[in-house]
């Protein structure tokens, strides 16, 4: 059960959420913390991880503060560090408690590493005077104390088949954004589009915190009116960071902690690709692995606790070099001015090539974002197109929720492309099934994806599968056609750095130094690459990171040449 002091919509009291599997235990604690703070807060109570999570998820839709989170370690299914693992992704300002019935270092030990662990109470704690109260005081006044901007409620008024509608609420979900989605047929989403005076809306219809009505609004529109930052503080920087993935996020973090006036500018959200996958479990440092969400979360947060500005809804168009200044274009006719730039703006799955295709994007057929779909695909059967980690990934995610998954490989099986442990683990998914040698043909549907015709790469036969979900990741496309005429960019896209541009000792097209280009550096002096968008890369999470931090780096190595 979850039991909550209040269930009224305009209760806006921050929330204490304690979770324990005894229910005698559960009530007692719920019992002291109202008799002290439930004139202020709210007191939430589950009995296991799963409820907890859920009540989570309710008051982060209805816009409200989570202040404290109380976990017993020891519950069955899901421990305590596995509940705040997961409660960080809602609720990251957050305090965190583990609570156990004795001593456990390594429990405490596992909690710091993961979850950023705040405190370590031990049961029993009376009387509560003494040992739970001072506790919690603490923590709600460090609470108090950090940085949290709280969005309130936006509502989303949409239709499922609408193309529009799915990528708003990707853009809302990723950039954290609280958000109810109302179904533009439901009782609810008619009465909605009346209350806000609309005869013949034009969807998605989008009401702001404030109660503004947006209708069909650009990502821009929507993120002026929810509080995320649009506009840079100055026109000229040391460093602007084009790209807000991890090595985007790694250079920024760098770049400011390193005492460069630093800019992040991104199209969408940070986190890029890696920020929408359900769990990265070979990245360093996190044996139980970590959300991709909850990897961009920490680093963005940890970027801007040193100065690093980060600008979202930014499109890059071109750039410009003058002088000793190079000058990023955006799509609204601004720019912006600096010493160097780091290009960090990754890559977009490639798009399937087949009649009709193109005309289910967005209804039925998604590139990326399975996890903002994972409960709508409830008893549903699922298809999921491609054969790398993150086609693996999202197949896992999705199974949570779905009635089958079916992964559908071009090549002879997923060891090709997928890393030992992501296949094991989709293997012996008895959700999951796999097809290899298999590609999407053709799409089938009225307005929206009914059907998938399948071919055999080996015999070229065709089968046609019913299908209203399919999610696809398939191969890698960078988006650097903004780059043309300025830097150097090989047959596919991607930006070939430092000895790569090298042949027989010469220097790249129009060069002017005497020297040679550094490591990560494109063919224009003071222009670096990191991560996915670079020639050669690894196409991988740690090595982004780790081209994000030498490119400042050699950003320092410029600098003190000019």
């Amino acid at each position: 059960m979850t039991d909550t002091s209040s269930r009224r919509g305009d209760d806006q009291r921050p929330a204490l959420l304690t979770v324990d599997d005894d229910p005698a235990v559960s009530r007692s604690i719920a019992r002291d913390l109202r008799r002290r703070y439930g004139s202020t807060h709210r007191i939430v109570r589950a009995e296991s991880g799963d409820q907890a999570l859920e009540a989570l998820r309710e008051l982060k839709l209805r816009g409200e503060e989570v202040a404290v989170l109380l976990a017993d370690h020891r519950m069955p299914r899901m421990t305590g560090i596995e509940f705040l693992e997961q409660a960080m992704d809602l609720f990251p300002a957050a305090r965190r408690v583990l609570v156990t019935a004795y001593a456990d270092t390594e429990a405490a030990i596992d909690a710091i590493n993961l979850v950023d662990l705040d405190y370590y109470l031990l049961k029993p704690w009376d009387p509560p005077d003494e040992k739970l109260y001072p506790v919690v005081d603490d923590q709600l006044a460090a609470w108090a104390r950090s940085e949290r901007h709280p969005v309130g409620e936006t509502k989303l008024i949409g239709h499922r088949w609408s193309a529009r509608s799915s990528e708003v609420r990707e853009f809302l979900a990723r950039n954290q954004v609280p958000y109810r989605w109302f179904a533009s047929d439901s009782s609810e989403g008619r009465a909605l589009v009346a209350a806000a005076e609309l005869e013949s809306p034009e969807l998605p219809v989008v009401v702001t915190p404030a109660g503004d009505v947006l209708e069909a609004p650009s990502d821009a529109e929507i993120a002026d009116r929810v509080g995320l930052v649009t506009q840079p503080s100055s026109d000229f920087y040391d460093l602007v960071v084009v790209g807000g993935g991890p090595a985007g996020l790694s250079a920024a973090l760098y770049g400011a902690s390193e005492g460069l006036r630093t800019v992040l500018v991104e199209r969408t959200a940070t986190g890029g690709q890696a920020g929408q996958s359900s769990r990265i479990e070979n990245y360093l440092g996190f044996p139980d692995g970590v959300s991709g969400a909850q990897l961009a979360d920490r680093a963005r947060r940890q970027a801007l606790k040193f100065g690093a500005e980060i600008v979202t809804t930014r499109d890059a168009v071109g750039l410009e070099i003058n002088g000793s200044a190079r000058s990023v274009r955006f799509a609204d006719g601004s720019s912006l001015d600096a010493q160097t730039v780091i290009l960090a703006g990754g890559v977009a799955y490639r798009r399937l090539d087949g009649p009709r295709l193109d005309d289910m994007s967005g209804r039925g057929l998604y590139y990326g974002s399975a996890l903002t779909n994972v409960n709508a695909c409830s008893d549903q059967d699922v298809y999921v197109v491609g054969g790398a980690n993150s086609a693996g990934q999202a197949a896992i995610a999705l199974a949570r929720e779905a009635r089958s998954v079916t992964l559908l490989v071009r090549g002879p099986s997923l060891a090709q492309s997928m890393s030992a442990y992501l296949v094991d683990q989709v293997e012996a998914h008895p959700r999951i099934r796999v097809m290899t040698s298999t590609e999407v043909a053709e799409g089938c549907g009225d307005g929206h994806l009914e059907g998938l015709v399948l071919r055999d790469v080996k015999t070229g036969e065709t089968t046609t599968v019913a299908c209203g979900w399919a999610f696809v990741f398939i191969g890698a496309v960078p988006g650097t056609e903004w780059l043309d005429g300025v830097v150097v960019r090989d047959p596919h896209g991607f930006v070939p750095t430092g000895p790569d541009l090298v042949e027989d000792g010469a220097r790249p097209p129009g060069w002017t130094l005497d020297r040679m280009p550094y490591h990560l550096e494109s063919s224009v002096p003071g222009v670096f690459v990191a991560g996915d968008v670079r020639a050669e890369s690894a196409k991988r999470v740690a090595s982004a990171v780790g081209e994000g931090a030498m490119a400042v780096m050699l950003v320092h190595r410029y600098l003190e040449q000019l």
